[in-house]
């Protein structure tokens, strides 16, 4: 499974990305606000009084996932300031921080996404419930092409090993 933006035709393979995780996942409400902010800003966002063609996604009621095609114009400094600032508000709106970098992804046996702390993380591994073959996510990916490639990777071959 690949948040919908992954595909979108028209944006570049290039286009950069941003992954942010929630520290706690977060209800059906509260999924359609944050994306309904979302979208105005991106539709909104700016780089040196230039559009950007952006998009936004709420994945898994647990990430979101912020995309530029930077064909058209260049995310500066300045606008992923922008970005940072307008997450960080955001996350006070519904009581959750998108900035939580402990907070790791995987699919369990049947396929469905679980999230957890490091200290899960951790006693998954432990206890056989993650195996070298487990899809973790990528939350590191920086292009749509990475994302299309690389969202999903085997425990043995992410970067989650290095925290277990």
């Amino acid at each position: 499974m690949l948040p919908s933006l992954a595909t979108h035709p028209s944006f570049s393979p290039d286009s950069r990305v941003w992954v942010y995780t929630s520290s706690r996942r977060l209800n059906d409400a509260e999924v359609q606000q944050v994306q309904a902010a979302l979208d105005s800003f991106t539709s909104e966002w700016t780089a040196h009084n230039q559009a950007l063609k952006a998009t936004a996604e709420v994945f898994e009621n647990q990430c979101i996932i912020l995309m530029v095609d930077e064909t058209q114009a260049g995310a500066s400094g300045c606008s992923i300031d922008k970005s940072v600032h307008f997450l960080e508000e955001l996350g006070v709106q519904v009581g959750a921080d998108f900035f939580e970098r402990m907070r790791f992804g995987w699919t369990d046996e049947q396929g469905q996404p679980q999230f957890a702390g490091r200290t899960e993380l951790s006693e998954a591994r432990q206890s056989g419930q993650i195996t070298d073959q487990t899809p973790m996510l990528n939350t590191l990916v920086q292009s749509r092409r990475e994302m299309l490639e690389k969202w999903w990777l085997p425990f043995s071959q992410s970067w989650h090993r290095r925290v277990v």
